[in-house]
């Protein structure tokens, strides 16, 4: 049985949705840490395409411009929310799809030259998702007083009363 993988897809659906929410309700140009809210969107989308599998073996997105990752680093590239929320579903549909082929045990590996474990490559993602998305929808408090729906263990029923926890 793939008990942990279960856990981990239940997890990780979670967390996309949780990014996605956040997209959907953030102020874009609003400045966190100096760069604009969708640097720091298209950082966690990019950071979860790259590690949540293996950072060694990647290829990026044909729109991606080299440093454009990094929120501190200029770039002239500009992606619109459309844009995010797309790279954010192909990303989705990407993880779903390497989560339904990966099973308990090979957690433990370590996928081609990656010093990591798939399982240390997972949690590393759900804290950079977590962390990023909590500066995003903090970012959307202080600027807005409105608290950005963030589903958790009670379930994606919060949802049902919109984007904001009203």
């Amino acid at each position: 049985m793939n008990e942990l993988c279960g856990f981990i897809k239940e997890q990780a659906e979670i967390n996309f949705i949780n990014l996605e929410t956040a997209i959907k309700t953030y102020d874009r140009n609003a400045l966190v840490c100096g760069a604009s809210a969708w640097r720091y969107a298209y950082h966690t989308i990019h950071s979860a395409d790259k590690w949540f599998f293996d950072p060694f073996e990647f290829d990026e997105p044909s729109f991606h411009e080299h440093g454009m990752d990094d929120p501190d680093n200029p770039c002239d590239a500009v992606l619109s929310d459309t844009e995010l929320l797309g790279y954010l579903s192909a990303v989705r549909l990407k993880t779903r799809a390497y989560l339904d082929g990966l099973t308990d045990e090979m957690l433990y590996e370590k996928p081609g030259n990656c010093r990591y474990t798939r399982f240390e490559l997972v949690l590393m993602q759900f804290r950079h998702i977590s962390f990023h998305t909590g500066m995003i929808n903090g970012q959307t408090i202080e600027r807005t007083g409105r608290f950005p729906v963030y589903v958790g263990a009670d379930g994606l029923d919060r949802l049902k009363k919109g984007l904001y926890d009203e």
